[in-house]
């Protein structure tokens, strides 16, 4: 076992997600070490092709830009499934997991078609729209999370797709100024219009906007709601620690969104986060709602919920 890979990985973890960090250390070793190679290589996609360093060093800054970066990505995941022994740790990370749990090349290059809708600016004018993205870059982790945790049938992976869409429009609705900053929104266009607003930095970052950008951000948030509820009923068929590891990082972002619902239109005047005492709290009553979920009447999968690739 490679202990300084796994190093990297608890680093990785830390540093980019002190939220699901908390939750996953309710796992058992063997998952909670799959959680984490699986969140390093995810993790380190993201931070190069926005040539950041939230995860662990970024090691191929010197490309030249974002679809060379994507191309080396698409590359060093292929030679993953090829079984070719790779030095950069976090592709190392991926041929771990991908060889202990096999995990399907479709599912990984599904992820890094997320990185690419952002490298080609894709507008996403319906809520349809912004669904496919949610389902690139998480609701194929969830997939592929699943896999970890050892569920294989179709019906308990919907769910599982489910909550990482409803964990991606909170973010999208948290960060939403943050991406607009950067030229980016996921914010359904017709929503905007709606509300007189543009998918522009002046517009979505204009104080003046921000009522009519909080209506928005609440649209989406009450649309994750709905993730939200599918994606618990699939906490039963988990073994039970990591049910309570996925049901508390469901109660830390859920917590996010309602806190931005909350706040309104002054959500944006400072990162919505849980501090590590509501972290702790969340994290027992995540216990307390995978316990109570063991044994409770399977509700139906919604049709008019957004359906992932079969």
């Amino acid at each position: 076992m490679n202990f300084g890979l796994f190093s990297h990985a608890e680093h990785c973890m830390s540093s980019g997600s002190k939220s699901f960090d908390a939750a996953s250390r309710l796992f058992n070793k063997d998952t909670r070490r799959s959680t984490l190679m699986l969140y390093t290589w995810c993790r380190y996609c993201d931070d190069v092709i926005d040539s950041q360093d939230l995860g662990g060093k970024c090691l191929i800054n010197p490309l030249e830009n974002k679809i060379n970066k994507l191309n080396f990505l698409k590359k060093m995941t292929n030679d993953v499934y090829l079984g070719i022994p790779i030095e950069v740790p976090a592709f190392s990370a991926l041929q771990e997991v991908v060889i202990k749990h096999q995990i399907p090349l479709s599912q990984a290059l599904e992820h890094l078609e997320g990185f690419a809708m952002d490298v080609r600016g894709v507008k996403y004018k319906s809520l349809n729209d912004t669904l496919d993205y949610c389902y690139h870059v998480a609701g194929v982790v969830g997939l592929m999370m699943a896999r970890i945790m050892g569920v294989k049938e179709p019906l308990v992976l919907d769910r599982a797709c489910d909550l990482g869409i409803a964990f991606q429009l909170t973010n999208i609705a948290r960060d939403v100024i943050d991406d607009a900053k950067i030229g980016r929104c996921y914010l359904p266009l017709d929503w905007l219009e709606q509300e007189g607003l543009e998918p522009t930095m002046a517009s979505l970052t204009a104080r003046e906007n921000r009522i009519a950008l909080s209506h928005v951000a609440n649209r989406i948030l009450t649309v994750a709601e709905s993730y939200y509820a599918s994606a618990l009923m699939g906490l039963r068929y988990l073994p039970i620690r990591s049910a309570w590891a996925i049901a508390s990082a469901y109660k830390c972002y859920h917590k996010i969104g309602v806190k931005v619902q909350r706040a309104g239109k002054e959500a944006w005047d400072h990162r919505q986060h849980t501090s590590h005492l509501e972290k702790l709290s969340l994290l027992f009553s995540g216990g307390i709602l995978a316990l109570s979920l063991r044994n409770t009447n399977i509700i139906p999968r919604s049709s008019s919920l957004w359906q992932r690739p079969k």
